[in-house]
Parts: C-alpha cells; structure tokens; sequence
C-alpha cells in the first residue's frame, strides 16, 4: 500500500512517499493531478520510504509524469534505492527521470532550471531565426522497435523544427530523424526531443504536428543547419 505526505518548498511540490508503489497506487496520480489543479507544476518525489516499485508501478510513473510533461512542469525524483533504480534503468526510466541522491540538491534543482532555462531564451531569441518550409523528414523513437517513417517539416532553426506528422510521440520522447537538407549540407541524421504538442484547438492548420528541439547536437552540424536557415531566409527576417 502506498502513502503519500505533501509539504511545500516555495513553489515545489514535495510528495513523501511511503510503502510500494504498484497496480493498486492510483492515489499517486491522484494526488500529483491534485498538484496540477493546484497550480504545483514542479514535483519532487521523496522515494526514501518506497521498498518497491513493480512494473505496474511504473507504468503508474509514466502516466503522472506525462500529465506533468503536458501542463509543461517538471518531475523529479529524490532518495531512490538501488534495487528500485535497477527496476528504473530496465525500462530507461532512469533517462526520462532527473534522479538526485541529495534530497536538498534536488529542491534546488528546480530553481537552477528556471535561471538556466531563462537565460537560454534569451540567447535564443537573439541568435536564432526560423526558416519557413515545406519539405520531408523521416522520423523514428530511438526506444521503439520501429521503421522510419515521413512527415513534413513546416519550420526549421538551428535548434529545432516544427513537424506535421499523423504519429506523433509523447513530451520527452527522443527521436532520431532523417533530414535532407539540399544543396548543402546534405543529408544528417541526427536526434531531437519531443518538447511540444500542437494543440487541435489552439493551431487546426497545423495538427497533428510537434515540435523538436535537437538532441545531443554536436557544434559542427548546428553550424551547417544554422547556416542552412540563414542562406535560405528571405530578406527582412527578424529574429525569433
């Protein structure tokens, strides 16, 4: 049986958790879409009172981390066992999950991110512009067991695109796509993350279609693609 604490460190939800985590631990996604409503998007888990976590358990995981994902908060987990990590990495739940040792790094882990995060904006908005096209992209999860398969890329940066696509994955998932990208520099084959949905209502022209920032993208292909968005630019575009 699972038991869950709630205390409150500036705007972080702080979910003490208690027992095992299995089938019959509905409350915990209960309780993190009772932080949600509450307006706590940024949740840490204090798994030092968790003895175990069962596969059900962490499809259990998986649902309240993608209903965090979707209200654009952040999940993290603090004081996980090693047997429970063992259970995590089988899944490569341990790439999904930012996991501290230290229960107070990890608290403050959330602030880090907002300075950094805002700090990237800024140097974003300044360097990087958005090229208009229409041109194909194969696509594929690097953790399924799947084909590429083709959909359209309706904008593109040096640190990103926005793809029309009837597949699409859920917030985190990283992909390994296929961009051609002529005359120059060809084709690249390259990896990006899933940091976006489009939302039928918000944007029907566009949906289905996400969006990807680029994943562990090495200096030199950024610098093709950049220079790629600025040579193909019409005159008088602005900055993002």
């Amino acid at each position: 049986m699972l038991e869950i604490g709630f205390k409150r460190y500036e705007a972080v939800a702080v979910l003490e958790l208690s027992g095992t985590i299995d089938i019959d631990s509905a409350i915990f996604i209960e309780r993190v879409g009772w932080c949600l409503e509450n307006g706590y998007t940024d949740i840490l888990c204090n798994f030092e009172d968790v003895n175990l976590v069962d596969y059900a358990g962490l499809s259990v995981l998986t649902i309240s981390l993608k209903d965090v994902l979707n209200h654009g908060g952040r999940m993290k987990l603090a004081n996980v066992a090693s047997h429970i990590k063992k259970i995590l990495s089988l899944v490569a739940l341990d790439k999904v999950f930012e996991i501290y040792e230290d229960f107070d790094r990890a608290v403050k882990s959330f602030e880090e991110d907002k300075v950094i995060s805002e700090i990237q904006k800024k140097q974003l908005r300044r360097r990087f512009k958005r090229l208009p096209l229409d041109i194909d992209i194969q696509l594929k999860s690097l953790s399924r067991n799947e084909s590429f398969f083709k959909a359209k890329v309706l904008n593109l940066s040096a640190v990103g695109l926005l793809v029309f696509s009837d597949k699409v994955y859920p917030l985190g998932e990283i992909l390994k796509i296929r961009l051609d990208l002529e005359p120059s520099p060809g084709v690249i084959e390259i990896e990006a993350k899933v940091v976006w949905l489009v939302e039928k209502e918000i944007q029907p022209q566009i949906y289905p279609g996400m969006g990807l920032e680029f994943y562990n993208l090495n200096s030199e292909v950024q610098k093709k693609i950049l220079e790629f968005v600025e040579r193909n630019l019409p005159l008088g575009t602005i900055n993002e």
